[in-house]
């Protein structure tokens, strides 16, 4: 594996237990199997993090079945070459080619039933409360969690086409082809290319408010002040930030921030506080070894004092208990 500074990674490899390693390090806990032991596995892989997206370049050369679990987030994958087939939950068993994407929900155990050694893909996974909130924001309105995207994208024509483009034109520019220092890092116009790509992906993909996107009217955008309060969140979750404070960071009355957080987020400040702080915990949680750290400890390191009301919360984002998450199989 070779790190090229903090928003790239790639990886060449022959090693299954690598690839398990790192797949579970930058996207999500899983188990692979070969499905052609006398193909050797040629694993290519560059990572990159896109603000709250993680963007993946991934080969394997080789047919596997991967099991992924609930995954947490939402995840696409647009592919290249070759078919993946693959289901989420109790659903039937689809195909993503490069007509047509993989589109998987935060909740529901997913499966690869097949990833064609030919396969070649562009992995996107997505912040949950990055996604929902953008799509508040373009609303102006609370959304309810999660969002139903539906399981395929047509990436042949219109929109899907369009969003597809972008996002080969963004792992291109990240990383995969480039190496890093391409504009999607800039702090000129990297936030604004990553925000396209979120708003894009609402704008192509099915879901009960796809209606309601194409007729709304855009609010406007965030004001400086708001932007600065999250900014100083997303940057210490972990802090006893109170709303004195944040409307301190943020040089507005209290009143002005309760309201601009409702209107540009649809949360209170602290609702959204802790949207960030189980999102870190749910990610350590799915990484740590139960053997070494408690739910306790990992929800202390990001903020959480209060053990019941933490665990209540966690269930409703997650559907299980932050120890269930804890304790989940690993490879």
């Amino acid at each position: 594996m070779s790190p090229h500074g903090a928003d790239l990674v790639t990886l060449r490899s022959s090693d299954l237990d690598e690839t398990r390693h790192v797949l579970a390090r930058y996207f999500y806990t899983n188990f692979i199997d070969l499905l052609e032991p006398r193909v050797p596995l040629a694993t290519h892989l560059t990572v990159t993090r896109l603000g709250p997206s993680t963007l993946g370049d991934v080969r394997f050369g080789t047919d596997l079945r991967l099991w992924f679990g609930e995954l947490g987030a939402y995840h696409v994958s647009v592919p290249l070459a070759g078919q993946v087939l693959w289901r989420q939950g109790g659903g039937d068993v689809r195909l993503a080619t490069p007509s047509n994407a993989l589109v998987c929900q935060p909740v529901g155990d997913t499966r690869l039933e097949r990833f064609t050694g030919d396969g070649h893909v562009l992995a996107l996974k997505i912040d949950r409360q990055a996604l929902e909130s953008q799509l508040a924001r373009m609303l102006d309105a609370q959304v309810r969690s999660p969002v139903a995207l539906g399981p395929g994208m047509d990436l042949s024509r219109g929109r899907g086409r369009t969003w597809a483009d972008l996002v080969r034109l963004l792992a291109t520019d990240a990383g995969a082809a480039t190496g890093p220092g391409g504009l999607a890092h800039h702090p000129l116009v990297g936030a604004q290319l990553q925000e396209t790509l979120l708003r894009g992906l609402l704008l192509a993909a099915d879901h009960p408010y796809r209606e309601l996107l194409d007729d709304a009217v855009p609010p406007a955008p965030a004001p400086q002040s708001i932007r600065r309060a999250m900014d100083a969140m997303h940057a210490h979750p972990e802090w006893p930030f109170t709303v004195s404070q944040l409307a301190e960071i943020a040089d507005v009355s209290q009143r002005s921030l309760q309201r601009g957080f409702q209107r540009h987020a649809g949360l209170s400040p602290l609702a959204y506080l802790s949207q960030i702080r189980l999102a870190r915990v749910h990610e350590d949680l799915s990484r740590s070894d139960p053997a070494l750290v408690t739910v306790t400890e990992i929800a202390y390191r990001w903020g959480f004092v209060h053990m019941g009301r933490f665990a209540g919360a966690y269930r409703r984002r997650y559907g299980q208990s932050p120890s269930q998450t804890l304790r989940a199989i690993r490879p």
